[in-house]
């Protein structure tokens, strides 16, 4: 059985932590139910960063950790956007290998908020809250999850411009590794294509 990388639990850590703290503070709520938050910015890192299945970790512990800490509980249902954040990330990082670029980085995880922070959380809170329906829950969810996506997709870039991923040796990642991958600025890394698999950084 492989060994996960102390280095690699640790960051994961910190960021179901972050997504925790981001989800309690800093969020503007118009009414009951639409949140402006960049809750989701650790989640997708975690994907693009760590993969699939790290970054659906990561998007679980940061909300029901994040539950703990409510007057609502836990609900699984809830669950399951952020797990889909962080696994849609994870599956198409591949994208990001090329090149880093805000489109890129907003596709890697606009499918997972379509179909589980709009479509499916509108119809789980119609179902729970039933003073309002699901359509009505769908547009207020759409125009929310419009404007967050824009902006959690732009704290990403700046953070991969800011290359601070790359001062930590966690991108580019190892499974860039086949094919030229880009630097955190979006420009091709051919000193890392080029680069053995074993060579001179350590590998998460």
């Amino acid at each position: 059985m492989r060994k996960i990388p102390t280095k690699m639990l640790a960051t994961l850590a910190l960021l179901a932590a972050i997504g925790v703290v981001l989800a309690r503070f800093l969020v503007p709520m118009p009414n009951p139910y639409m949140r402006f938050s960049i809750e989701a910015v650790p989640v997708i890192v975690a994907g693009h960063l760590f993969g699939p299945l790290p970054g659906a970790l990561v998007g679980f512990l940061a909300d029901f950790v994040g539950c703990l800490f409510s007057s609502y509980g836990y609900n699984p249902v809830f669950s399951v956007p952020p797990i889909l954040i962080g696994l849609c990330a994870g599956l198409l990082r591949g994208m990001l290998y090329k090149k880093v670029s805000f489109p890129r980085i907003l596709a890697s995880f606009l499918p997972a908020v379509v179909a589980g922070s709009v479509l499916w959380q509108s119809y789980w809170l119609a179902f729970f809250y039933g003073r309002h329906s699901w359509v009505w829950f769908l547009g207020t969810r759409s125009l929310q999850f419009a404007v967050t996506s824009l902006v959690n997709a732009a704290v990403i870039w700046g953070l991969f411009r800011s290359r601070v991923f790359e001062s930590m040796h966690l991108w580019p990642p190892a499974s860039a590794n086949s094919g030229q991958a880009s630097d955190a600025s979006g420009h091709p890394d051919e000193s890392f294509a080029n680069r053995p698999a074993s060579g001179g950084r350590r590998t998460i």
